[in-house]
C-alpha cells in the first residue's frame, strides 16, 4: 500500500511524487533510499490521483493535526494544481481545516510554466522555501538544479511573490557542510528579503 499521507509530531504529512528537478547532497534519495525520517517508504509506485488522495485524507480526523504539510519525498509543487484542488475540497468539508504549509525548492514557475503564488492565497497558511546558499554558486553546488543557475533566480522570485500571498514564509538550509560564515550569510539574504531563516540538522541516511 502506498504512503499518501503520514504522521509526525502532530502534523499531517503528504506524499504525492517522486519527481524532483534537484539533486541536493543532503537528500535520503540518494543510494535509492526509498524512506525518510518520518516514513519508511514513501516512494510511490504511481502519483495518486487527487480523488485517491482526497480518499485518504478523509479516513483521517483532519481537526486532530496541528497542520497539514505537503512534502513527501518528491517536490510537491509539481502537483500544484491538484493540491488546490485537495486544500479546496478538504475546506469545503471540513471548516475547521488546520493550517496548510507546503515545503517547496521554490522552482514552480520553471516546470509548470507560470507563477502560481497569487493562487496560493487562502489557500496555504505556510511556505517553507528550501534555500540551501546565500549564492547562486554556492546553492547550484548544494542543490544541483536541473535548470543551473536559473533555478536560484526562479527560487529568490517565487520567494519575493510569497510575502504578498501567503501569512507566512520560511526559507530554510540544511547544516550540512555549512561554515557558521555561509550561515550567517544566508541569514543576511533572508533578512534583506523580510522572511525568516530556519537552519536544519542534517540527518544522513
Amino acid at each position: 500500500m502506498e504512503t499518501i499521507t503520514y504522521e509526525y509530531k502532530g502534523g499531517l504529512y503528504v506524499n504525492l511524487t517522486n519527481r524532483c528537478d534537484c539533486n541536493c547532497v543532503f537528500c535520503l534519495r540518494h543510494n535509492g533510499h526509498k524512506g525518510s525520517i518520518y516514513a519508511d517508504d514513501l516512494w510511490l509506485d504511481h502519483e495518486p490521483t487527487r480523488e485517491e488522495a482526497l480518499a485518504d485524507f478523509l479516513r483521517r480526523d483532519l481537526t486532530s493535526y496541528r497542520e497539514i504539510v505537503f512534502c513527501g519525498f518528491g517536490e510537491p509543487m509539481y502537483r500544484w494544481d491538484d493540491i488546490a484542488w485537495l486544500i479546496d475540497a478538504l475546506k469545503a468539508r471540513c471548516p475547521r481545516l488546520p493550517p496548510v504549509r507546503i515545503n517547496t525548492n521554490g522552482h514552480a514557475a520553471l516546470f509548470l510554466g507560470r507563477d502560481v503564488t497569487h493562487e496560493l492565497s487562502g489557500r496555504v497558511d505556510t511556505v517553507s522555501i528550501s534555500l540551501n546558499g546565500s549564492t547562486a554558486e554556492e546553492y547550484c553546488a548544494v542543490t544541483q538544479p536541473k535548470d543551473g543557475p536559473a533555478a536560484w533566480k526562479a527560487m529568490l522570485d517565487f520567494a519575493a511573490r510569497c510575502r504578498n500571498t501567503v501569512p507566512h514564509v520560511i526559507m530554510t538550509i540544511v547544516n550540512k557542510d555549512k561554515t557558521p560564515e555561509e550561515i550567517e550569510r544566508c541569514r543576511r539574504l533572508t533578512m534583506d528579503l523580510g522572511i525568516t531563516l530556519r537552519v536544519r540538522t542534517y540527518i544522513p541516511n
